[in-house]
């Protein structure tokens, strides 16, 4: 039938394919934006995380506390700071009363002091949190000279003029502890005088005090051996020295051998034992790692030769006691300086150093994540394809099922929607085989609902027909009987009429029943 308007159906058949948009570029930016995007910016943050976290360029100055002007202490500040000057490095030494003053500098936050020489057994372990060590550098000896008989024990002193250092000092703070340990108290009948070093010994050789405690300076073989043979000054060996070792942990036992003092003269003509703490070089915890390095290499050369007290090479060395050892100093100690301090000036090293912290994220985030981007660009790429399937595969789907002329047509509508966007797609030419595998796929389906439309148009075409031609089988199947009666009372008739005549002229008949055929009303001709 015929639409109302006139005008014939469009036929499935009969559609326009949709027009072809898709443009081909050499490369999707948007794509390869998405793509490499987050690579970039998870680089970009790790940079900044090593920003952040990297050292600064190591300063160019720094301010160490040594000690009394003269000192030993003092005269080996002047030597790290030739050290340091070869690289560049300037070192204020700063002269104070001695090591308990260079710990009081160091903890307060607001002393310019980056490092120092401080004498374990000084520092009370609550106020070091701030401080850590570069290790110990060297025995600060404990010498006791005294006039009058015979002293094995320290405890024989109560009551005695002892001198036992300036104020500030680790000398006066190690005196009071050993004389402590032994019931000799500054309350007490015991005299203590705050008189050190050559001020000591000279009150001891002129008869002015009882004893003298000296350490560092004072301590050395040189003033011991002119105080050793002083006449009626004598030396305390300190017999209990295991016991004193055991009692507080930052001391040393040492021995002086035979000889020590005067080879020819055999001075001393017995081995003494002596107890030693050990100085450490002391920095605050800001200190850059990397002049932390320079101050070990210094103290190297500094401390590292023999003396009578020490072996070479004894010092410096990662022994802690009232401070924790730095994490740099412990890596020094333990594999040396690093390869590029090895083998660069310390400053190019320095910079090189910090590079590296920047390019460890650079290689470790971005160089594998380069080589996803070609990968997750294929990905994207193909996707915007690939998901055209899962609809084309539905309809195909819905298409094998019986449906019904409108349901056909909607399919081909989503299908020209389908095909519609596909040719709008903005494809990289590296990818235009596929594409056109998508659209021939397309062509594919529209074939299969196209030739099962015809078909199922066909279908209801010849169902029709049969529907229009159904109603005229009953009524010729009346008809019938009726038909039948009549052609029988036409023959009834006919044979009536024929006896008519055969009985009116019996002769005239005769001839002609011979030359009539029996099934027919005309006569045979003769030849």
């Amino acid at each position: 039938m015929k639409p109302s308007d006139g005008r014939r159906p469009e036929r499935p058949s009969e559609r326009k394919p949709p027009h072809l948009v898709a443009r081909f570029v050499a490369i999707s930016w948007r794509d390869l934006a998405v793509s490499f995007g987050p690579i970039l910016i998870i680089s970009a943050i790790a940079i900044y995380i090593a920003v952040r976290l990297i050292q600064p360029a190591p300063p160019n100055t720094l301010t160490m506390a040594a000690g009394p002007k003269g000192s030993t202490f003092w005269v080996a500040a002047q030597k790290y700071k030739e050290i340091l000057a070869r690289n560049r490095i300037t070192l204020n030494v700063l002269e104070t009363e001695g090591s308990l003053d260079n710990y009081r500098r160091l903890i307060d936050p607001h002393a310019d002091i980056d490092v120092g020489f401080v004498q374990d057994g000084i520092a009370p372990s609550k106020t070091t949190d701030d401080l850590m060590s570069l290790g110990s550098v060297s025995y600060v000896p404990v010498a006791i000279f005294y006039r009058g008989p015979m002293i094995t024990l320290l405890s024989e002193f109560k009551g005695k003029r002892i001198a036992i250092g300036a104020e500030g000092s680790g000398t006066r703070e190690l005196a009071l502890q050993l004389l402590k340990a032994n019931g000799i108290t500054p309350d007490g009948p015991t005299k203590l005088l705050p008189l050190s070093g050559d001020d000591a010994a000279k009150a001891l050789t002129e008869g002015k005090i009882d004893a003298a405690i000296l350490t560092g300076d004072s301590a050395q073989p040189p003033v011991m051996g002119k105080l050793y043979r002083t006449a009626g000054v004598q030396f305390y060996d300190f017999t209990q020295a295991p016991a004193y070792a055991k009692r507080f942990p930052y001391l040393t036992q040492l021995e002086m051998p035979m000889g020590s003092f005067d080879l020819g003269r055999n001075l001393p003509s017995t081995t003494l034992h002596m107890i030693a703490p050990t100085a450490e070089l002391v920095a605050r915890d800001s200190l850059h790692p990397a002049l932390s390095d320079l101050l070990i290499d210094a103290a190297h050369e500094v401390h590292g030769k023999a003396t009578a007290l020490q072996r070479a090479g004894e010092f410096p060395a990662p022994l802690a006691h009232d401070f924790p050892i730095s994490e740099d100093a412990a890596r020094y100690y333990k594999s040396g300086k690093s390869f590029l301090y090895r083998v660069l000036p310390f400053w190019l090293a320095s910079l090189a150093d910090r590079l590296l912290v920047v390019l460890v994220p650079i290689i470790v985030v971005l160089i594998p994540g380069l080589r996803l981007v070609p990968s997750l660009y294929a990905w994207r790429v193909k996707s915007r394809i690939y998901r055209w399937y899962g609809a084309l595969i539905a309809i195909e789907r819905e298409a094998l099922n019986e449906t019904s002329a409108a349901e056909r047509e909607a399919l081909i509508v989503r299908l020209d929607k389908i095909e519609e966007s596909v040719n709008g797609l903005k494809m990289p030419l590296a990818y235009a085989d596929q594409f056109y595998v998508l659209r021939e796929h397309i062509g594919f389906v529209r074939a299969r609902l196209t030739r099962d439309s015809e078909a199922a148009a066909a279908r209801d075409a010849s169902n029709a027909s049969d529907a229009a031609s159904t109603p005229d089988k009953p009524a010729a199947a009346a008809e019938g009987p009726a038909a039948a009666g009549r052609a029988e009372a036409r023959a009834a008739m006919h044979e009536s009429h024929a006896a008519q005549a055969h009985h009116d002229n019996p002769e005239s008949h005769s001839g002609d029943d011979s030359e009539t055929r029996p099934d027919g009303d005309h006569p045979a001709r003769t030849s």
